[in-house]
């Protein structure tokens, strides 16, 4: 008989979001690793952080089983 696998953590998705105290899945926003000179600072800190929409959440949690708050 097959022994349990046991729950693991997505290695790539803990290096990628972030679970905030709130519950809401933090993620870094496309376009700021590089030429950043010619944007502006409002553009780029709204590249910083943004949320992640509720339709690709439980699919990011899936990925992070011992992340969640609560």
């Amino acid at each position: 008989m097959p022994r349990w696998k046991a729950m693991k953590t997505k290695k790539a998705a803990k290096k990628r979001f972030k679970i905030t105290a709130t519950g809401k899945i933090m993620r870094m926003g496309a376009g700021k690793r590089h030429l950043l000179s010619h944007r502006s600072t409002k553009q780029k800190r709204r590249l910083g952080r943004n949320t992640v929409s509720e339709t690709h959440k439980h699919h990011i949690e899936a990925s992070l089983p011992f992340s969640h708050r609560g």
